[in-house]
């Protein structure tokens, strides 16, 4: 802890004046400033001796008794110079990025609002699922990879739109916030969810899969949520470092498996390969900054 020093220039009437206290006392060390010799003398103080700070041409002289015993007093200073080598530690590593915004992201209002529009134009064209939702075999076969982005804008009723939408503007909002930069938090879900799509398409390649809805894209975005996080902590090292790592990653994980399963409508592997497209992109998004050290 910082104890903070006393003015260099106040007066204590109980000091003898300097000729008197260079003749009676001893140094025990010289710093280069006012502040260093004072944290240096709350260590002599604290061992129940007297000290004083001397201004000299070579520096702040730290002062003891002459009969005092010198070699303990400074084998101390030294135990104390080595203790806080590196002190004060930085900033925690989570605060070391730019404050975001207070104000709430516009984006996923706009992205729930495209949604109901797409719904209301699935509506009105009946034709339009087919053309567009995600089939294995129209992807891997006649090469229509369109579908695996298509598919996220359709939704097979109106509760299946409104679930998706409420939880994906939660998602997408702090994806917005945690990115900073809307252009590139969106880009990375849009990647993230038509790799997902991909990836589950092929899993299920030869079979006679067929899916639609923006489920992939939520998780995809609580993907990329865990895998920014965990790249946050991966700059900070320590002996609990790989501990702390674990927090955020069993945390997705434990989400992914409350909300992404379910019943027999539900999606699982696009839901799964979702998650891990954007977990491994938010890891791979940027190099990693310089680590600090965290205890």
């Amino acid at each position: 802890m910082f104890v903070p020093p006393p003015p260099a220039s106040e007066d204590f009437p109980d000091d003898p004046p300097s000729d008197s206290l260079a003749m009676a006392t001893v140094a025990a060390g010289t710093y280069p400033s006012h502040e260093e010799a004072w944290q240096a003398g709350l260590v002599i103080l604290a061992m129940g001796l007297p000290c004083w700070i001397l201004a000299t041409p070579a520096g702040h002289e730290l002062r003891v008794e002459t009969h005092a015993d010198l070699a303990t007093i400074r084998h101390q200073l030294e135990c104390f110079e080595r203790e806080r080598v590196g002190w004060p530690p930085p900033r925690p590593f989570l605060l070391d990025a730019p404050r975001t915004r207070g104000r709430i992201p516009l984006s996923p209002l706009v992205w729930v609002l495209a949604l109901f529009a797409a719904f209301h134009l699935q509506l009105s064209h009946p034709a339009l699922p087919d053309a567009a939702l995600l089939d294995a075999e129209r992807v891997f076969v006649h090469g229509e990879w369109w579908r695996a982005a298509t598919a996220l804008w359709l939704h097979a009723d109106l509760g299946h739109l409104v679930s998706n939408a409420g939880s994906g503007a939660l998602v997408f909002t702090a994806l917005v916030h945690g990115f900073r930069d809307p252009l590139r938090a969106w880009s990375l879900l849009a990647a993230a969810a038509i790799l997902g799509n991909l990836a589950a398409a092929a899993i299920h390649h030869g079979e006679p899969y067929r899916s639609l809805g923006a489920s992939t894209a939520v998780f995809a975005g609580l993907g990329l949520l865990t895998g920014r996080a965990v790249r946050l902590l991966l700059r900070a090292s320590g002996v609990r470092r790989w501990r702390a790592l674990a927090l955020p990653l069993v945390s997705g994980l434990v989400v992914l498996g409350l909300l992404g399963a379910g019943e027999a409508r539900v999606d699982v592997i696009a839901h799964a390969t979702g998650f891990f497209a954007g977990l491994l992109l938010a890891l791979l998004a940027a190099p990693l900054p310089a680590r600090h050290t965290a205890s």
